[in-house]
């Protein structure tokens, strides 16, 4: 693969896919721990993948320095981000999480959330549609790898580096991803279908789209199916324009999409399962991480504000604020890591996937990395004072401002605790912390 100028080697050879300082302390030990020459590590597995999880994340930070150019720009024309994702393209991330089998390179989820963060700290609409993307592929690999049709695509997307969107949201009825107005229609082995999908994100940009609708025109609404057309499956007719206060370079528009392609496009697992099991946790996880690096953005401004201000002898009135800042994103960052490591210790357990506990707290993973994001960002605009609050200068937070206020309603919070409140009765106090 490529890493800049720079070609870093890639490895079959199995590792732990650990993301940062943690993967490399792992693999450190296990290394001391082997004596035994039968195994031992390898050096050269452990330094090759050290190099490739540094490579992750050098060439996320190179497509972040992309992003964070034109991230002012993107967000005044409500554009999408055209030059972060060429340079996305070129440093090979949309592929990443595809197994090594089918050409991409076997990522983890937790490096996916980190690169989710990097990109975030440059353009939060640029993290956001990476983000979204990713959720899609995580859906692809989980449930639809052992499908011809799908590891066609998979291999497709890891040699091409397609840019895969969504299409969930339908009508007028928000963010009940869980019922569906349009049914598939099929003839034969073809398959065809129309749907109102008044918002779907950088839908025209997309090179495939993952739809959900009815099973069949006599299905009821929660009998759904995913289905996935590429480019040339599918037409697009506007119908509502995307103009916001924040993420205005998602461009997630309104459109009626027209679809048609084989039975074999749909993912054979029912969407009950894959919005449970993989796309609402994979959501709450990857948005999350957007959030945190905006934050993290908002954070860093107010530093160097506060920095500059004792440098010049004027009194510290944001150092408070700053403090609060910090404060709310390591609160956000633990929430999260948490969080990622519980769903990557779970696997593909149905037993703890289905769960009450598991399901609750990772619907309210979304509600609390919102609400602290949130926080943190207003507390970074506090720290910088006026240069915080206005629109150009190097310490202005109103883009981060405007973009983390859509966390809140970016499948409403509300929405989320009221579906919660009859779970949070069911669900038991722990008798201990460690319990």
């Amino acid at each position: 693969m490529r890493n800049g100028d720079r070609t870093v080697e890639s490895s079959n050879t199995p590792y732990p896919q650990d993301s940062g300082s943690s993967a490399f302390s792992k693999l450190e030990t296990l290394s001391r721990a082997c004596t035994d020459p039968e195994e031992s590590v390898n050096d050269a597995i452990v330094g090759r993948a050290r190099s490739v999880i540094m490579a992750l994340s050098t060439r996320a930070e190179a497509a972040a320095a992309v992003a964070l150019k034109s991230a002012d720009a993107v967000d005044r024309e409500a554009r999408f981000p055209t030059e972060a994702f060429l340079s996305a393209r070129t440093q090979r991330l949309l592929g990443m999480m595809v197994p090594t089998a089918l050409g991409g390179e076997g990522a983890s989820l937790s490096d996916v959330v980190d690169v989710c963060y990097i990109l975030a700290r440059g353009c939060a609409s640029t993290a956001m549609i990476f983000a979204m993307h990713q959720i899609m592929v995580a859906i692809l690999v989980r449930h639809a790898q052992n499908s011809s049709w799908h590891s066609r695509l998979l291999r497709r997307l890891a040699n091409e580096q397609l840019l895969l969107a969504s299409s969930t949201t339908e009508g007028m009825g928000g963010g009940d991803l869980r019922k569906s107005v349009c049914a598939v229609e099929q003839n034969g082995s073809r398959i065809a279908l129309t749907k109102s999908a008044t918002v779907m994100s950088y839908g025209e940009q997309a090179d495939a789209i993952l739809t959900t609708a009815r099973r069949s025109a006599d299905a009821a609404t929660s009998d759904q199916v995913l289905v996935a057309f590429v480019k040339e499956d599918y037409q697009l007719e506007p119908i509502m324009n995307w103009d916001t206060l924040g993420m205005r370079g998602t461009c997630s528009s309104g459109f009626t999409l027209k679809c048609k392609g084989e039975i074999d496009q749909a993912v054979p697992v029912p969407y009950e399962k894959i919005q449970s099991h993989t796309m609402m946790p994979v959501a709450h996880l990857t948005w999350s991480a957007v959030w945190a690096g905006l934050a993290a953005a908002a954070v860093e401004r107010a530093r160097r504000s506060v920095r500059a201000a004792a440098r010049n002898g004027q009194p510290a009135l944001g150092a408070t604020a700053l403090t609060r800042a910090t404060m709310s994103l390591r609160a956000l960052r633990g929430t999260l890591m948490l969080a990622l490591q519980r769903f990557e210790a779970v696997g593909m357990s149905e037993r703890e996937l289905d769960s009450l506990e598991f399901q609750t707290a990772m619907n309210l993973l979304k509600v609390s990395s919102s609400e602290m994001a949130t926080s943190a960002v207003m507390s970074a605009m506090q720290a910088c004072g006026l240069s915080g609050y206005r629109n150009d200068g190097e310490f202005s937070v109103s883009r981060h401002l405007r973009d983390v206020l859509s966390s809140s309603i970016m499948i409403n919070n509300e929405r989320i605790l009221a579906s919660a409140a009859t779970s949070s009765l069911l669900i038991e106090v722990p008798h201990s912390l460690r319990g």
